[in-house]
């Protein structure tokens, strides 16, 4: 593996609750600027690994390691990744009551960085923000996802990886229950992101819909727990085209 991997993911094997055994023996590893895509029929695994990655105690690392930036993340507590500049967008976003979205994301770059956060600056920014994502201000006033519809939420977790900037954003089946619309609206979210080209992504899907617009480097198939074939962007073709037979024949 690289010496300037941004995530290095060795021999990993997971359990839930040290019972049942999910994901066998992944490798998989990162570098700054890139965008990984795991794709994968249901029930492959793919959400596991991404809660793995961001240190959800459900999830149980039975062997191997995670590295980030070199340090060895496997046992550190998931605010901790998230200090260190990892993201994790949710497949089912959670309600907060009693807290506005501008407030969460505002809390949330405090406690990412530790340095205060001006407020007319975070302004200025949260609104380029919604703009790219056709949201309406008066959301940033509203207690985070409460009331909100399912594209909106999917909304609110871009928003946040827009904000937040991290180094590495495992976006989780982001494109689930969207209409066309709201998926090119976040979509354009993610292209806002890339052009940064110092953050890392790793978008774990089933569909190919939220990537026809992205540039994708590389695309790793899980089947049954194990990635089965890595291919570069024009493999996501390939599944749109025929699917995940010939994954689940080989393996």
């Amino acid at each position: 593996m690289s010496e300037n991997a941004l995530l290095q993911v060795k021999d990993l094997s997971v359990s839930i609750d040290n019972e049942l055994p999910i994901l066998h023996n992944i490798n998989l590893e990162i570098k700054p600027g890139e965008t990984h895509v795991l794709m994968g029929p249901n029930g492959a695994g793919k959400s596991t690994l991404g809660y793995t990655l961001m240190g959800n105690p459900h999830y149980c690392v039975t062997e191997g390691s995670i590295l980030f930036e070199g340090q060895d993340i496997t046992d550190l507590s998931a605010d901790k990744r998230a200090k260190a500049g990892m993201f994790l967008s949710f497949q089912n976003p959670h309600e907060v009551p009693g807290i506005s979205m501008s407030s969460f994301i505002r809390n949330a770059s405090h406690a990412q960085t530790g340095a205060p956060v001006k407020l007319l600056a975070y302004k200025k920014a949260l609104k380029g923000a919604m703009d790219v994502l056709s949201m309406d201000e008066a959301y940033a006033d509203r207690d985070l996802n409460v009331g909100f519809s399912g594209g909106e939420k999917k909304k609110a977790e871009i928003l946040q990886l827009l904000m937040l900037n991290p180094k590495l954003a495992i976006l989780d089946e982001t494109d689930s229950g969207l209409d066309v619309d709201a998926v090119r609206t976040v979509s354009k979210g993610i292209e806002e992101y890339q052009k940064k080209k110092d953050g890392a992504l790793l978008i774990i899907t089933h569909s190919t819909k939220i990537l026809e617009s992205l540039h994708v480097d590389y695309t790793h198939v899980l089947v049954k727990g194990n990635i089965v074939h890595t291919g570069d962007g024009s493999l996501v073709d390939e599944i749109n085209a025929n699917g995940f037979e010939r994954f689940v024949k080989e393996d």
